[in-house]
């Protein structure tokens, strides 16, 4: 039978077998709770702490690779000292000795210079290092967190995975007996609610959303399945105890 072709209490029973099943998956997911978040924040947090560290590292190396250069530079700088000291042994004229005089002094300055750039490299490395101790026990705080959040939603999932896949499948069954103007509807309400009760059964002369009292002729018109009623407080379909099965008292 087209979906078109059905009665309101057609449509009703399938609303809210459709809201019965989905209902089941809602229980699911908060028996999962925030455990899927969880994993999701602390993996984007292992994530980014990584990057750290490898930044870090790249850090690190471009220092090293400074201070090599550095004490590259000193050496020789050494290497010329000794070069000209003792070409001053020989030198044959004051301008000569003033010259490498002058060198001596130039050399004697860049090994300064490169000392103290070594120096501060270092200080620099120092810090890095310490940072990078920090990243790394943060990293392995994180690892151990996501490692026991990961067997815990393991667990539930194995439990669940089943029955997940048949309510899927079923909900997808379902929702081809529904017109797509009364799927769009449910969806909608589905989504502004967090237990996702978009359907909802009359209890006690309330609506079983909101637990807004519904006026007796309201109710009325609910059981004798002409039209479809929706909560004036809540906007969910509400359904006779007819079609749920609830008692309403």
């Amino acid at each position: 039978m087209a979906t078109a072709e059905l009665t309101i209490e057609e449509k009703l029973r399938n609303l809210w077998a459709l809201q019965q099943i989905d209902s089941k998956k809602t229980e699911i997911s908060i028996m999962k709770g925030e455990l899927p978040i969880e994993v999701q924040d602390l993996e984007d947090d292992i994530e980014g702490l990584r990057k750290r560290i490898d930044k870090i590292h790249e850090i690190l190396g471009e220092i090293n690779t400074e201070i090599g250069r550095h004490n590259a530079n000193i050496k020789e700088s050494e290497s010329l000292i000794a070069k000209y000291e003792k070409q001053l042994d020989n030198v044959k004229n004051n301008r000569e000795y003033d010259a490498l005089t002058k060198e001596l002094e130039m050399q004697k300055l860049e090994i300064q210079l490169s000392n103290k750039r070594i120096k501060d490299a270092n200080v620099g490395k120092e810090n890095k290092m310490e940072q990078l101790a920090f990243a790394e026990e943060r990293l392995a705080k994180r690892q151990g967190e996501l490692d026991e959040k990961k067997v815990e939603l393991d667990k539930i999932i194995e439990k669940t995975e089943k029955e997940e896949a048949k309510l899927d499948k079923d909900a997808d069954k379902a929702r081809e007996n529904i017109d797509d103007r009364l799927l769009k509807a449910y969806d909608k309400i589905r989504t502004s609610y967090r237990n996702g009760l978009a359907v909802a059964p009359i209890s006690r002369g309330a609506c079983g959303g909101c637990f807004n009292r519904i006026p007796p002729q309201v109710q009325i018109e609910i059981g004798v399945m002409k039209k479809i009623v929706a909560c004036e407080h809540c906007g969910r379909v509400l359904v006779d105890s007819s079609i749920t099965g609830l008692d309403e008292e």
